[in-house]
């Protein structure tokens, strides 16, 4: 049933997606070819165009889903990321085009077309419908591999919702174009229209998830609401909320506010009643107190919200040896490099010890640094040792090739001890490290018919932090970095997105006065010219 409802959801969002885009192209195909057919022109050239056109725009599509394909899991988060944002550019751009261009969209294409046949025939004209198309074309193309992306792996569902749309479209085109449909298209188009700002809605969502998926988002990841009672994927409401409108159970922070950014103003530009537009001076009085409202408000939220917490110092951890004996380690930059400074509690003496990058790892969901190091100390041992004390040294068990009959020792010896030091570090602080000993022997004598190198296990003094304590340091690095980021959210990014709303409010305004006193000059104008001729005198 859940997959039912799920290949339901997205199969009916690419298909209003389909439905809506496709017709928007059958409309400029259908307005070029009954100019044509009514001025007695071939409509061939015209689909020359719009074939090349349509087949252009399935190899963009198919050639960004190859692309993002063949890319790292990583990489393609980053894809997804960038085609997610090219969508949502497209689809609004066309949407609020369309909302104030679509009762002078015939004119337009009209004239276009006259312009086309007069200028070159029928080059011109296959031409101007290839341009036509290819726009429509590439935007759909991008919009509904935007949606296959985050179609929770229905990607086939989603592309024949796609085609069944576009094919619907194409079947409206075709009545349009023989006069034996009727539609309403200011009605079908505000609408699809609603439809399309909330599904783009869905992509903005979407985007910030595989941005942060890709690591190029980090700050506000922390759930906000919990919709799985509400959205159950097995029902059909969840397969629409999710299918359609790209909604998760589980929205973030920087996803809800992405969503209501995005959401809301669009929807408000779309949605504004004509009769209610304002003239252009009361309009741009109204885009100026807007510009300055949202300017007050970014400079609050930067200024009022409060700082983040400093980290915690977590640059050193206690270490402890086999024999219970403890020490202080830290990482320092020292004059060769980064070193880790080894400090015995009750000692006087620190031992630095230079380290070496080996990669990178994560730890408890944190990304860490790994330094590594590698000391090796001379002869340590007696020049002469017992099979007991080789026992004592192992642990109770004979290195092999070693018998109590066979090789009764003594033994000369040889000794060689090596420390591998590995540290799990972020910036200065030490995640986890500890101090790992081989000692080895080469051993002559005491029965052995030539020299023997065994592996005597390490020393009494490797040490390691505790693990519980490395839990609790990757706990208090995540809850700081998730502060921080919630910090920067609030105090940073918000008060960014503000500024960018005034400017672009103040910059709206600035082109209102300027189309008022473009006005006010013309009828200054007139009015000028019409006392000058009234103040004639008649002779």
């Amino acid at each position: 049933m859940q997959g039912v409802f799920g290949v339901f959801g997205v199969f009916i969002g690419t298909l209003l997606i389909g439905l809506r885009e496709g017709l928007e192209a059958s409309l400029i195909v259908s307005i070029v070819g009954a100019f044509l057919k009514r001025n007695g022109q071939t409509v061939r050239p015209m689909f020359v165009g719009v074939g090349l056109a349509v087949l252009l725009s399935v190899g963009v599509g198919v050639g960004l889903d190859l692309f993002a394909a063949s890319l790292p899991q990583a990489q393609q988060e980053m894809m997804e990321t960038i085609i997610n944002a090219i969508a949502v550019v497209f689809v609004t751009s066309m949407i609020i085009w369309m909302n104030g261009n679509a009762a002078q969209l015939k004119g337009e294409l009209e004239r276009e077309a006259r312009q086309a046949v007069n200028r070159g025939g029928a080059f011109a004209l296959a031409a101007m419908a290839f341009l036509a198309v290819l726009k429509e074309g590439f935007e759909t193309s991008v919009f509904l591999l935007a949606a296959a992306e985050t179609s929770h792996g229905n990607r086939w569902f989603a592309v024949c919702g796609g085609a069944v749309g576009i094919a619907t479209a194409v079947g409206l085109g075709v009545g349009l174009y023989y006069g034996g449909l009727r539609i309403n298209l200011g009605r079908f188009f505000r609408v699809t229209g609603v439809f399309l700002v909330l599904i783009a809605a869905g992509l903005v969502l979407g985007a910030l998830r595989t941005a942060h998926e890709a690591g190029w988002v980090s700050i506000g990841q922390q759930q906000v609401l919990d919709l799985s009672g509400w959205i159950s994927a097995n029902s059909v409401l969840g397969a629409v909320t999710t299918g359609v409108f790209g909604i998760p159970a589980d929205p973030r922070l920087i996803e809800v506010l992405g969503w209501l950014l995005y959401a809301v103003p669009v929807l408000v530009i779309f949605l504004w009643p004509a009769r209610l537009a304002a003239a252009p001076r009361a309009r741009g009085r109204l885009l100026a107190a807007t510009s300055v409202v949202l300017t007050i408000i970014g400079a609050g939220l930067a200024i009022m919200t409060p700082a983040a917490n400093p980290s915690p110092s977590l640059r050193a951890r206690t270490v402890t040896d086999r024999s219970g004996h403890t020490a202080v380690v830290s990482m320092v930059t020292g004059p060769h490099g980064r070193e880790l400074t080894v400090a015995p509690q009750g000692g006087s003496t620190v031992h630095h010890i230079v380290l070496v990058p080996a990669g990178d790892q994560t730890v408890d969901g944190v990304p860490v640094q790994v330094w590594q190091a590698s000391e090796a100390a001379g002869a340590d041992g007696a020049p002469e040792v017992s099979l007991n004390q080789l026992l004592s040294m192992t642990g109770g068990r004979l290195p092999v090739g070693l018998a109590a009959s066979r090789t009764p020792g003594p033994f000369q010896g040889q000794w060689s001890t090596t420390t591998e030091y590995t540290v799990f570090a972020r910036g200065d602080s030490v995640v986890s490290a500890h101090a790992t000993s081989n000692r080895t022997a080469i051993l002559t004598g005491g029965g052995l018919v030539g020299a023997k190198t065994v592996s005597l296990g390490g020393l009494a003094t490797d040490w390691s932090t505790s693990g519980a304590e490395d839990h609790s340091t990757a706990a208090e690095i995540v809850a700081g970095d998730r502060n921080r980021g919630e910090r920067q959210l609030w105090n940073v990014w918000l008060p960014l997105v503000s500024a960018g709303f005034a400017l672009a409010c103040a910059l709206s305004a600035i082109a209102s006065v300027r189309v008022d006193r473009g006005h006010t000059d013309e009828r200054k104008s007139i009015d000028g010219e019409s006392h000058r001729l009234g103040s004639v005198p008649v002779s």
